[in-house]
């Protein structure tokens, strides 16, 4: 495994009772970019994320994150080694304020990592870091808000802002802007620029408007294999591509500039 590489899936594959999701994906992501990982419906991305974090136990194939041969090691001990993963439905503490959801997100660098009846004066300790992490994300002013209050898109900023707490080293983005109006998209997608400047990012993303201004390198899937890898310049005139993404996708794909 490339030094300038943090993760590589070698052959990576997935069968459920003979229909293969995952097919021999080669993925390399280097150390500092945005990776996206685009497709049609189906065409295997998020059972490529639950493999990467072993929600799914490959069929066969090989996983490395940093070095390290991790193909067989439990969701838990790869989540330790810094691979944390924000999911495709907005998973905060909603009767939490979002400097407590931050907080708790934080608790797991503590030795008393889950118990959650230490005294308010302990925990108190963590608000300034959590109170960065939340400027990072441009919600400082709302810590005080439970999380129920704040817009669809400032809770995917939430979710980003534990993510974060957790000390990434890689970072899975599951669908970001998924259900977004433009205005949160365009949020959204300077977010991910912005904490993506001192980590590397593996985003699964429809939107093509935000992988293309902000993915370095993009890994296309159809039916559970890899058609096509590159920047967005060169993966978006790949005819196979292009016939992948027929119809309303396809014209989403040339006129996302």
């Amino acid at each position: 495994m490339s030094d300038d590489h943090i993760l590589e899936t070698r052959a990576l594959t997935k069968e459920f009772k003979g229909f293969v999701a995952v097919s021999k994906v080669d993925l390399k992501v280097k150390r500092g970019s945005i990776h996206a990982l685009i497709g049609p419906n189906g065409a295997g991305k998020t059972t490529c994320f639950n493999l990467l974090t072993k929600f799914l136990t490959p069929t066969s194939g090989q996983i490395l994150f940093d070095g390290h041969d991790i193909t067989a090691e439990t969701p838990v001990h790869i989540a330790r080694r810094g691979v944390i993963r924000s999911f495709q439905i907005s998973s905060v503490f909603p009767h939490l304020t979002v400097l407590e959801n931050v907080r708790v997100a934080l608790q797991r660098q503590m030795e008393s990592s889950f118990q959650f009846w230490r005294s308010e004066s302990t925990l108190k300790r963590l608000n300034p870091l959590a109170i960065e992490l939340l400027r990072e994300v441009d919600l400082e002013k709302y810590a005080d808000l439970t999380a129920v209050e704040l817009s669809y898109g400032r809770k995917r900023a939430l979710e980003i802002a534990t993510t974060l707490a957790m000390a990434p080293k890689l970072m899975l983005l599951d669908e970001p802007t998924q259900g977004m109006g433009l205005e949160d998209v365009d949020r959204i997608r300077q977010l991910i620029k912005k904490v993506a400047a001192s980590r590397t990012v593996l985003m699964v993303e429809h939107n093509m408007s935000v992988v293309s201004s902000i993915a370095d390198t993009i890994t296309v899937l159809q039916r559970g294999a890899t058609l096509a890898e590159g920047p967005y310049e060169v993966v978006s005139k790949n005819p196979a591509v292009i016939e992948a993404y027929m119809g309303s996708a396809n014209t989403e794909l040339q006129g996302a500039h």
